[in-house]
């Protein structure tokens, strides 16, 4: 169901604000799936609560996982997980509604069950690429029904046992594929070597994330020639970990801060992280902004104008990025994410046509957006069941009075309180003479 149209709050005076985020999808979905198949009892604490994470605890509690809620330390409850019983005989379906993360990251895991395991998600879902995840489970000797055009629904038929060995698979259109194999891979019989056929992976940190975490826990990853991934067969141990907050979605409220020419901190940034938000470090100057890191809080000032930037490889930073440049005053061109167009929607075709709605001048490329200065005026942005849409949306409605964003729930896919969020952040303002 989609929420009524949503006035995006225009910062009339320059911000002054701090903001906490939630804890990172990318890294709760991950050591969700890893404690599904651990050595043993495993607790993420502080863990995101949002629409994705939901998905993944009841798709994994229908492939036989224990997951309760136990009070934590803050407003969100730690989440203690029994793996799957060995030998676990199950037949379920799994809603993917529209998490990559789950389309992607489960059906490896259900392949090392007995039973049928069936996979459909929201309408939007069924046009995600998935035949990488079809292709490698076949190259693994497991069978797939319904799964030929390369996408959702689709069944696997889970025996038991994967035995692993090479498979090689083109995994260009979303890093996903390739951490989707490797967080089960040491469950195989012989373990996995996994090859990519085609050109450059896309969200290399992401896959970086997959290895680092895996090693944490005791696994052997060998990545040390390009393009191959070499996981050594043994036990996944149990783990209590703290997640860290989620870096790419504090990209909006960052990027806040050059929109209203003011300062927006984020408490508690790691030092040192595999998460691609990180990435906003190098990203916002670029812009304009100056950006500080100390003891643990990140502050980021907005310059009198944002500058046009020429920068490679955003990812899922691009939405936010792509709003900035529709604010900035000199051209701009983000490159190497035509891997964007198969994401929650094709974000490439999106941003053109929801900047250029509001009087921007976008266009594609092959690879990327260029977009040039323009007046931007009021108007709607619609968010295509986007999250990162609906919080670009958001970020060109700070500086341009009278933009409303089509759905702004959608933005609880990974950070339900995002309107409240936002809200409370415009809310804090530079004091001004009266």
């Amino acid at each position: 169901m989609t929420s009524a149209p949503w006035p995006a709050p225009f910062a009339a005076t320059p911000l002054d604000a701090t903001v906490t985020i939630p804890a990172s999808k990318s890294l709760t979905n991950r050591y969700l799936v890893l404690a599904a198949v651990a050595d043993g009892v495993c607790r993420l604490r502080a863990p995101l609560a949002s629409r994705d994470s939901d998905l993944m605890i009841q798709a994994l509690r229908a492939l036989g996982a224990g997951i309760q809620e136990v009070p934590g330390s803050g407003p969100v409850p730690d989440l203690v997980v029994t793996p799957i019983p060995a030998g676990h005989c199950v037949d379920a379906s799994v809603d993917c509604g529209l998490a990559g993360t789950v389309m992607r990251f489960v059906p490896p895991l259900a392949a090392l069950l007995s039973g049928e395991v069936s996979f459909d998600g929201d309408p939007a879902a069924r046009v995600r690429p998935m035949a990488p995840i079809v292709a490698a489970l076949a190259g693994l000797g497991v069978k797939v029904s319904d799964g030929a055009d390369g996408l959702m629904p689709f069944t696997v038929h889970g025996t038991g046992t994967v035995r692993g060995g090479h498979v090689a698979i083109d995994a260009a259109g979303s890093s996903q594929f390739i951490s989707a194999i490797l967080l089960v891979a040491a469950r195989f019989t012989q373990g996995l070597h996994l090859e990519h056929t085609g050109e450059s992976v896309p969200s290399v940190d992401h896959i970086s994330m997959t290895v680092q975490v895996l090693r944490s826990l005791g696994v052997t990853v060998d990545d040390s020639t390009p393009k191959h991934w070499i996981v050594a067969p043994g036990p996944i141990a149990a783990f209590d970990v703290v997640l860290e907050q989620d870096l790419s979605n504090a990209g909006p409220f960052l990027a806040a801060a050059l929109a209203s020419r003011g300062t927006v901190r984020i408490p508690n940034w790691p030092l040192n992280t595999t998460q691609v938000g990180d990435k906003w470090r190098e990203i916002l100057p670029q812009f304009g902004a100056t950006v500080s890191l100390d003891d643990g809080v990140l502050t980021v000032t907005g310059g009198p104008e944002i500058l046009g930037v020429d920068i490679a490889d955003t990812s899922e930073l691009a939405p936010s990025a792509a709003a900035l440049c529709a604010l900035a005053t000199g051209p701009s061109r983000l490159r190497g994410i035509a891997h964007l167009r198969g994401h929650e929607t094709d974000r490439l075709a999106a941003l053109v046509a929801e900047i250029n709605a509001l009087g921007g001048n976008a266009v594609e490329t092959p690879d990327g957006l260029i977009i040039n200065p323009a007046p931007l005026h009021g108007g709607v942005f619609h968010s295509y069941e986007d999250h990162r849409m609906a919080t670009a949306g958001a970020i060109i409605g700070l500086a341009v009075p009278g933009v409303t964003v089509e759905d702004i729930a959608t933005t609880a896919k990974t950070m339900p309180a995002f309107p409240q969020m936002w809200a409370d952040m415009v809310a804090q303002t530079t004091v001004t003479e009266a």
